[in-house]
């Protein structure tokens, strides 16, 4: 989907929302609060999302692409969970936001102590369904994430505030060793 005409209409709203908000050249604070509730309302109802983009795989989750701002300001990603399925711990280095769409999630915030190791920060974060969180290299940006559920699919809906598949990040080991990746998606578009 990479124009606002092939989207399904609630995130074409969030979208043209989404723009508008980030053409007041907003502080990541703003764009955290105010995307935030655009993201809230998204998540308000889940009959939206193309059966495509919701498809988990039997052994490693999804992130599909469901809209790309053509400056790349911003990219909006369905995040599918298998069951039992979780993330490396890593990072994002730029905002985001991450609302629950289906099912819930688990986040576990990492920080690293004078060494450079990680450490857990604080007890894990449950997300449920129509709750948002945000990430940052501002808020904390270091995480592990894992689906909630051994038994059933959950998706979450993110927002970030460039293309994220095409980001430079990293994954760590907890001794604070750090591999480059990029993310990419499962679906590519054009």
């Amino acid at each position: 989907m990479t124009t606002h005409a092939d989207l399904p209409l609630p995130l074409k709203n969030l979208v043209t929302a989404f723009e508008a908000l980030l053409a007041q050249n907003a502080s990541e604070a703003v764009v955290v609060e105010q995307g935030g509730a655009l993201l809230r309302t998204l998540l308000a109802t889940d009959d939206w999302l193309p059966d495509a983009a919701a498809r988990p795989d039997p052994q490693y989750y999804r992130q599909y692409l469901l809209y790309r701002d053509p400056q790349a300001r911003f990219s909006v990603v369905s995040f599918v969970w298998g069951a039992g399925q979780s993330t490396p711990i890593h990072d994002h280095t730029v905002w985001g936001l991450i609302g629950l769409l289906r099912g819930a999630e688990v986040s576990q915030d990492f920080a690293r102590t004078a060494d450079g190791a990680l450490v857990k920060a604080g007890p894990p974060q449950r997300l449920e369904r129509g709750q948002v969180t945000a990430v940052s290299p501002a808020l904390g940006d270091i995480h592990q994430v894992a689906n909630a559920f051994d038994d059933r699919v959950s998706i979450g809906i993110h927002i970030y505030g460039a293309d994220i598949g095409a980001v430079d990040r990293s994954v760590f080991t907890a001794e604070g060793a750090v591999k480059p990746f990029r993310s990419g998606y499962a679906n590519q578009l054009s």
